[in-house]
């Protein structure tokens, strides 16, 4: 549509004879069109401003690169809460039945406390049983509930207000899914909504872990296929960490086996092994602060610069290959790249070789 209009506004200001007459455009959001008039988006802005959610459209700094991957990604995200750093922190989806097991929900627990304990971000979808006690668990792997509130985001693709439905589930799972660099299933049937959530992360490339269940016991089913099918099966938190350690620099000998963090249930004063600082809520708070430096550095750019900072991939690339992909020339190029470093946005390498920083 942008292509064939030229912005999102002209789309709008176009007349029902030039949406019907292009082929961008089906008849469903032709329709969709008519029945959305601008001023519901200006009802929206409204209500995210009063209630102080931020609003991420997809090409946003802050929108999550996991889902920049994806062939339907959405075009916007509304965030009740802190915007994590998930560009630059593991994110682990973890997900479940609701009519959880007692050990379902000690296992999700010991999990999430682990994973987001060495640094990880958790996610997942919010539903009582194995949702909530992944939030929970994560949570309390950082301290108190009032330290982390802060540090928490609510997450959706739908505008406010949307009632839930049974079309808004697929879409949710496939937001934790695609969020995610991998998903855990802890308890799931044979018929479990998570499953939905599974199947979206394997089409989307992600790795798929299950916790094994009783094969005595039904609710186990679905989890107990998945390992069939090639899962990779998870008993300690590190099992869910260890490929993902050199890629986010996490200290696994550090991470806290389940045996450790049941004691420390029981015994709150028993020894756990210390998380490296890197990864204590004093140091991740120091990452946030140099996040806001990153966005008030990127406020400083011009256009042009914008658009080679968003050509630059994460990995050391030669220049040429990076002016081909910002279509610019090089003298440009490279006079863009040395205010990027000055603003500590890139950083080089030997063999005029650069990356986003």
């Amino acid at each position: 549509m942008l292509e064939e209009f030229g912005s999102a506004k002209a789309v709008y200001d176009a007349n029902i004879m030039e949406w019907r007459m292009t082929p961008a455009l089906t008849k469903y959001q032709v329709q969709h069109l008519e029945s959305t008039p601008l001023s519901a988006a200006d009802k929206v802005l409204s209500t995210c401003k009063q209630q102080g959610w931020q609003i991420l459209p997809y090409d946003h700094p802050d929108y999550p690169r996991l889902l920049r991957d994806l062939p339907d990604p959405p075009l916007v995200l509304y965030v009740d809460g802190t915007v994590p750093d998930w560009n630059r922190q593991l994110t682990l989806g973890i997900v479940g039945t609701r009519q959880a097991s007692a050990y379902a929900v000690q296992v999700c627990d010991i999990m999430a406390k682990g994973v987001a304990g060495a640094g990880a971000l958790v996610v997942s979808g919010g539903a009582l049983g194995i949702d909530s006690t992944a939030h929970k668990g994560a949570m309390l792997a950082g301290g108190t509930r009032a330290e982390i509130r802060s540090h928490g985001a609510l997450v959706t693709e739908f505008r406010p207000f949307t009632p839930a439905g049974k079309h808004t589930f697929p879409l949710r799972n496939r937001l934790i899914s695609g969020m995610s660099e991998g998903l855990l299933v802890v308890e799931a049937g044979s018929h479990s909504g998570s499953l939905i959530t599974a199947r979206c992360a394997l089409e989307q490339g992600r790795d798929v872990y299950a916790v094994p269940g009783s094969v005595l016991s039904t609710d186990f089913a679905g989890t107990n296929d998945l390992i069939n099918d090639g899962a990779y099966v998870v008993t300690q938190p590190v099992q869910l960490l260890s490929g993902y350690a050199e890629r986010y620099h996490l200290d696994l000998d550090r991470v806290p086996s389940v045996q450790q963090l049941l004691a420390a249930e029981q015994d709150p004063g028993a020894n756990l092994p210390q998380t490296s600082k890197e990864y204590d809520f004093e140091r991740l708070e120091e990452g946030r602060q140099r996040l806001k430096q990153r966005r008030e550095n990127q406020a400083l750019l011009t256009a042009a610069e914008s658009a080679v900072l968003a050509a630059l991939p994460e990995v050391f690339t030669p220049v040429d290959q990076v002016a081909a992909k910002a279509a610019m020339p090089q003298g440009q190029l490279l006079a863009a790249l040395t205010k990027l470093e000055l603003l500590d946005l890139a950083e080089s390498a030997p063999g005029s070789r650069f990356r986003k920083k």
